[in-house]
């Protein structure tokens, strides 16, 4: 991030009283603590994951969304979100029934690729009812910044949040 973002950042946090500042540095306000666990409840992990038969990238990275299963449509929309932020692929995938399923067919989805299954499972905890985005690029920053960018866009764009 440049400095103009973070100063920009810092005006907007500041605006809704999230943070404060004083002489020796910035701060969360109480409501910015609040909303600060609430957001790690909600996105609660990440992780990198391996190339695998489904992954053929070397950098794909996954993050899960706490509860969100019923703001996913199709998947489509975290898609397109994760490759406007440069993600050369990505998929949606939901927690029920203890597997992961792609949305709408709810078929499993590593039913030939265990391994990825467990990392997921391993790093992440999912629960039923989780969302769980996974992006590929070239780049591994690229996949996580992506990631991240997908998981943020449906938190906002979900009623409840």
């Amino acid at each position: 991030m440049g400095e103009g973002a973070v100063k920009t950042l810092i005006s907007h946090m500041r605006e809704f009283g999230m943070i404060d500042s004083i002489k020796s540095g910035t701060f969360l306000t109480n409501k910015g603590q609040k909303f600060s666990e609430k957001f790690f409840e909600v996105i609660s992990g990440e992780c990198k994951i391996p190339k695998s038969k489904i992954l053929k990238s070397n950098n794909n990275h996954a993050i899960i969304i706490r509860g969100l299963a019923d703001a996913i449509k199709s998947g489509v929309e975290q898609r397109d979100y994760s490759i406007m932020y440069g993600a050369k692929s990505a998929i949606t995938l939901l927690y029920k029934n203890d597997d992961f399923v792609f949305p709408i067919v709810e078929n499993p989805v590593f039913v030939n690729d265990e391994k990825t299954k467990n990392v997921l499972i391993k790093n992440l905890n999912p629960k039923e009812g989780d969302v769980i985005i996974i992006t590929s690029s070239d780049d591994s920053f690229v996949s996580e910044i992506s990631a991240k960018n997908a998981a943020l866009w449906t938190i906002a764009t979900h009623d409840e949040h």
